[in-house]
């Protein structure tokens, strides 16, 4: 399966330098990716989460919390909405057959009515979470105005599934061809996931925010901004799951390198590395 990799609107948190490590300055804005996935599959294209979308571009007062709009400040275009992303890769919105989503906050679920058509393949405990707006920061987060269309939701059970590279309870999904792992990864929420894709040069795991710097990974000496830190703590459902699995993903990348290639959700170099392309930059034709 051909994958390409999509930034579906950046965001630009306050602390910048503070917060992803490389914008030169502490007073001037960061850049925090949106790396979602585009699959070309046998039987049309899986969409691996959908960062911001189009009614998000245009009416974001409308969708999105006033907290995090003015925390992260997304750099709304809508050149880098996924479905604009798809039409300049020469598809169309409607070839869009399947989305698979990591969790349900607001930077990854926004581009879920582009594609009402399509079937959303996410565990239970996350749509159950979301639904319910507990807390505070739940209805921060998680934005039922992003996903007003959940008649084709296909959820999950976590712990029904297989092994994979030792992760245990993996789903693999309805109806999608070829080799799409739905991985549990609590902890960010109570059903964050991984999604692990089987692409031409072996597997892809996009850990999603299960960590969101780099050098987290880093066995021997993992490191993360401080701003970032703050950030992983306000955000967490469950402190231990999401350390434990941290922990995991270090081990996968060391003792699993060449076979799976570990990232996350929103460091803009791990992106750029992959994309081959500058994070600003929307995914072209002449690029494929």
């Amino acid at each position: 399966m051909r994958v390409h990799h999509l930034n579906c609107i950046s965001t630009c948190p306050l602390g910048g330098r503070w917060m992803d490590g490389r914008t030169r300055s502490l007073l001037t804005r960061g850049e925090l990716v949106c790396h979602c996935l585009l699959i070309e599959a046998d039987d049309g294209l899986v969409l691996v989460d959908t960062g911001f979308g189009l009614n998000d571009v245009h009416h974001p007062r409308d969708r999105l919390s006033a907290f995090f709009l003015a925390l992260v400040k997304p750099a709304f275009r809508e050149e880098m909405t996924a479905i604009r992303q798809i039409e300049r890769l020469g598809f169309r919105g409607t070839d869009v057959r399947h989305i698979v989503m990591s969790h349900l906050d607001f930077d990854h679920a926004g581009g879920l009515d582009d594609f009402p058509h399509a079937t959303v393949h996410l565990l239970r405990r996350e749509r159950d979470d979301a639904l319910a707006q507990r807390t505070w920061m739940d209805r921060q987060r998680f934005r039922p105005q992003q996903w007003m269309h959940r008649d084709l939701w296909r959820t999950y059970v976590a712990g029904q599934g297989e092994n994979w590279f030792g992760f245990e309870r993996v789903q693999r999904l309805d109806g999608i061809r070829g080799d799409v792992l739905l991985v549990p990864l609590p902890g960010h929420t109570h059903g964050h996931c991984g999604i692990a894709v089987r692409g031409e040069a072996g597997w892809l795991f996009l850990a999603a925010d299960a960590y969101f710097h780099e050098r987290e990974m880093d066995v021997a000496r993992p490191y993360c901004t401080p701003g970032l830190r703050f950030y992983q703590w306000m955000l967490e459902k469950d402190r231990d799951a999401r350390l434990t699995n941290q922990l995991r993903l270090r081990a996968l990348a060391a003792e699993h390198d060449g076979e799976v290639k570990v990232f996350c959700s929103h460091d803009a170099a791990e992106f750029e590395r992959l994309a081959g392309r500058p994070a600003g930059l929307p995914a072209d034709a002449l690029r494929r």
